[in-house]
């Protein structure tokens, strides 16, 4: 009779394992499909929503296939050379600063962290600068190419800055790097700005942030990179989330924490340098995304990235399309949208209890 009761005592005790990773990622994997089905339809609305003579219906018979609506040349050049561009970039670059964003803030342990930690953004803006400056650069694909090209430069900097000396690799390190690094870049980016008035009216556009003028060619090569970043920060998953326990903890498990953030390190230089170079510094996109996926998911880094990323695509399209309609005919940028939206939700996160339920999940 002994035996028989152990024996259902053990069998009681291992059945929770069993249901309880359901639960657990029941409400993840709920919130992530939701928002991949809002993601889409946000999509359908901005190629419906936009600059240009086509109206809604018209670019709604479009889609849909109807003879005249296909010939119009008007409608075609709205929907698929104007609105679909966009589109895309903006679900790029929302996914791109949404993990990128999620991957900083585990690494660092840093609610606060975002994409121009690692000196991407200074080091794009001073590679556009100089490309307009010292080279003729004069189509925006090639100011993609040295933006591009800037921020993973800056980036490489930094990371060499941070794996040096003692404390190498540490959080701390890294932060100071990409800070003494960023301020550098500024420094150098006024520098050459105020001696070519040219140089500066070109970056004073780049660098408000938008997607306005993006071509579907632009994308293309970028779609390696992105991958990339994207594989290594959800391969990294497993090891963020030993590293969160602690640097001692996650080497008892196996792990290396110094490679661990390097790693991650060139993962965030890959997706915000394909961000910034796409669609400039774009703010606080990357900062609040990873917020609001941890209020869902919790303090699972593998669930936070893809909610992150789907969050910070969501809206990035509701502030693309609200930039084209709220100063109609004119568009305003996007970065500036978002800056209204992003200041105030960051002020009040900080007044809240919450900024520290976030630290300690990150």
């Amino acid at each position: 009779m002994s035996i028989t009761q152990v024996g259902g005592v053990s069998g009681a005790q291992t059945e929770p394992p069993i249901t309880r990773p359901k639960r657990i990622h029941r409400p993840t994997l709920l919130a992530a499909a939701a928002l991949a089905v809002l993601l889409l339809l946000l999509a359908l609305l901005s190629l419906l929503i936009g600059t240009g003579s086509s109206t809604v219906g018209r670019a709604w018979d479009f889609l849909l296939g109807d003879p005249s609506a296909r010939a119009d040349a008007q409608v075609r050049l709205a929907v698929m050379d104007v609105r679909l561009p966009r589109t895309v970039a903006a679900v790029l670059v929302g996914v791109c600063l949404g993990a990128a964003g999620c991957l900083l803030q585990a690494v660092t342990r840093n609610p606060l962290a975002e994409t121009g930690l690692l000196g991407v953004n200074s080091g794009a803006a001073l590679g556009v600068v100089i490309g307009l400056t010292y080279f003729g650069v004069d189509s925006p694909y090639a100011m993609l190419v040295w933006a591009l090209v800037g921020g993973m430069a800056a980036s490489a900097v930094v990371l060499l800055l941070a794996a040096s000396g003692r404390a190498a690799g540490s959080p701390l390190r890294l932060v100071l790097a990409g800070s003494a690094l960023g301020a550098t870049f500024h420094g150098l980016t006024s520098y050459v700005l105020l001696s070519t008035q040219s140089t500066f009216d070109t970056y004073r556009y780049w660098t408000i942030g938008s997607l306005a003028g993006i071509e579907t060619s632009d994308t293309y090569p970028l779609l390696p990179l992105i991958a990339v970043g994207l594989l290594v920060a959800f391969g990294c998953a497993r090891p963020l989330g030993a590293l969160a326990l602690g640097d001692d903890s996650a080497r008892s498990l196996g792990h290396h924490p110094g490679r661990i953030r390097v790693v991650v390190a060139g993962a965030v230089t890959l997706l915000a340098g394909s961000a910034v170079a796409l669609a400039g510094p774009v703010a606080f996109l990357g900062l609040l995304a990873p917020y609001a996926a941890r209020t869902v998911s919790g303090p699972r880094i593998g669930s936070q990235l893809l909610l992150s990323a789907l969050v910070a695509a969501g809206v990035l399209i509701v502030a693309d399309l609200l930039a084209r309609v709220v100063i109609r005919p004119w568009e305003t940028p996007v970065s500036v949208l978002l800056a209204f939206i992003g200041g105030p939700l960051l002020i009040w996160i900080a007044r809240t209890d919450r900024m520290s339920t976030a630290g300690a999940s990150a």
